[in-house]
């Protein structure tokens, strides 16, 4: 089984240390694979907040995929936004802006939607898309393959509408047929998974564990998607706010956990949300969507 741990929108410089602390021994507890930061790494792109991402990101001890957001792009350092917009994230994360991490059972190709000239829309271009889906392609077919970027590409409210990725609707039917399974971001700290195609509706997303969540006799705490052999379908998985207290509307810090296991060609992947509780200070699964497919 491969797990991974989608940490996004940590914000440091307005993070909550008990949930610091907290997300550390969840990591140490689940041990995953790999830990995916789906950008936003800071509040203001500063020396001393990337100083303490880089700390954070060596206390995991575990290997970590990280992508750029927004936010860590200066933003009031106008000559530093024009002349090196990424130099701060560099010197914390490393050079390269689009990372990718490979195993005999995990792809995941970073994609850095952030424009220094653009304050919070995100955007790719063809050549990015294009790379990604060769690359995709290339992957073992008993591999989860994953890609991360900040911003989202489909919008649980109507809301949200106004943050979706620029590109995407070239994006997403480009990599979902070039075999992604899980297309990840974060920016709008809010926590959802929905089908990338297709029509769709809020009563796609995950729900609280312990909800009647699909018909078909499933265990409680599991919402069943089956993929038919020889069809592609990918999934968005958005993440909130790991850390930072800037949640939105009440919803709590959370991360999530994905799992994936496959055998005789059948791929089972479940991906679980996890809830920071205040009461116990520490974090809790609280919705676990299952998906299922052959190649």
């Amino acid at each position: 089984m491969t797990r991974i741990l989608q940490i996004s929108d940590p914000h440091f410089g307005t993070e909550v240390e008990p949930v610091v602390q907290a997300l550390l021994h969840l990591s140490h507890d689940l041990q995953p694979d790999l830990v995916l930061l789906s950008g936003d790494l800071t509040q203001r792109a500063r020396r001393s907040q990337f100083a303490a991402v880089r700390s954070f990101v060596q206390a995991l001890e575990r290997p970590v995929l990280a992508v750029p957001g927004n936010h860590d792009i200066p933003l009031f350092n106008v000559v530093a936004r024009l002349l090196n917009p990424y130099g701060g994230y560099r010197r914390a994360m490393g050079a390269t802006l689009e990372p990718v991490f490979e195993t005999p059972g995990l792809l995941a190709i970073g994609v850095n939607s952030t424009r220094p000239t653009r304050h919070e829309r995100g955007q790719v271009d063809a050549h990015q898309i294009t790379r990604v889906a060769q690359r995709l392609r290339r992957a073992h077919p008993d591999c989860l393959r994953i890609v991360v970027l900040h911003h989202p590409v489909r919008a649980a409210v109507e809301h949200d509408r106004k943050n979706l990725l620029i590109g995407r609707e070239k994006a997403v039917p480009a990599w979902v047929e070039a075999g992604a399974d899980l297309i990840l971001g974060g920016h709008i700290h809010l926590p959802y998974v929905m089908p990338a195609l297709g029509e769709t509706s809020l009563a796609s997303a995950s729900l609280p564990v312990g909800e009647i969540l699909e018909e078909g006799g499933l265990a409680e705490d599991e919402a069943l998607s089956e993929r038919p052999p020889g069809t592609r379908q990918a999934w968005v998985v958005q993440a909130g706010t790991a850390l930072s207290r800037r949640v939105r509307g009440g919803i709590p810090n959370s991360v999530n956990v994905i799992d994936h296991a496959v055998a005789a060609g059948r791929h089972d992947c479940a991906i679980q949300r996890w809830d920071y509780d205040e009461d116990k200070k520490a974090f809790d699964c609280v919705t676990r969507h299952v998906t299922r497919w052959r190649r």
